[in-house]
């Protein structure tokens, strides 16, 4: 996920407006070596200060990708913490590792031949039959979350609620990591939205207007240019989306 190469530290103006003029320090564990790093960084801009270059899981940096979850401990605390990299700013004595990726089998399944009946869910995912109702996995979500009642839901089949319970859900893999019963929380949650907005949410009459419209055909000669032009011109067209031409 990460590699150190030569110290590249963040440039002054890259840093926290909180931090700039006290030169308060914290002390942080990477891979078990000592850094200090300004104090008020996320977990990846301490990561970046200390020499760290991200190579993967560095997505938008804004919280909403789920690429930098991120596993760490605190000094003299036996607890495993998760969080987010971009978005946990670091505490003095902070240990951390970074994941390269969440394995989790995901189930194999074409959208259009699926139904909304009751035991879909626990067809392509029977783990979740395992869960033993620890609510570790809502403890691990950076989004709050209620992740184990969703997946009692679930069991349920109660889909629509599933798709409205996980709708903030980023995909990041902490509920998977942390869960005992090794269920893969956010692939069964995508199902649920996938086969909700497929089969059971009726869009708006804006949206079916407009489903007509690319239906018919109505835009295939933009879109055709679209394709054609240079990059250039995609860049022109771009920065100037939504403006009236004089």
């Amino acid at each position: 996920m990460y590699h150190n190469r030569d110290r590249l530290p963040l440039e002054a103006n890259d840093l926290p407006e909180e931090t700039e003029g006290r030169g308060e320090t914290v002390r942080i564990y990477i891979m078990g070596k000592e850094y200090r790093v300004p104090a008020g960084l996320t977990i990846m801009k301490a990561m970046e200060y200390a020499g760290y270059r991200f190579i993967r899981g560095a997505g938008c940096r804004g919280g909403f990708c789920g690429a930098c979850a991120t596993v760490y401990r605190k000094e003299g605390d036996y607890k495993l913490y998760t969080d987010l990299a971009c978005q946990k700013t670091v505490e003095d004595g902070m240990y951390l590792v970074q994941l390269p990726f969440v394995p989790a089998n995901k189930a194999v399944y074409d959208i259009e031949e699926l139904r909304p009946e009751p035991n879909i869910l626990l067809r392509f995912y029977p783990e979740i039959a395992r869960c033993v109702s620890c609510n570790t996995c809502t403890k691990a979500c950076p989004q709050d979350i209620e992740v184990m009642y969703a997946i009692q839901h679930a069991l349920r089949g109660e889909i629509e609620r599933v798709a409205n319970m996980t709708f903030d859900c980023i995909q990041c893999g902490l509920c998977t990591i942390r869960c005992p019963a090794e269920i893969p929380h956010y692939h069964v949650f995508q199902l649920a939205r996938r086969i909700y907005g497929r089969y059971i949410l009726k869009p708006a009459r804006h949206v079916r207007e407009r489903i007509k419209e690319i239906e018919s055909g109505k835009y295939d000669q933009e879109m055709d240019k679209l394709l054609t032009v240079s990059v250039e011109e995609l860049k022109r067209i771009y920065e100037n989306r939504g403006r009236i031409e004089e």
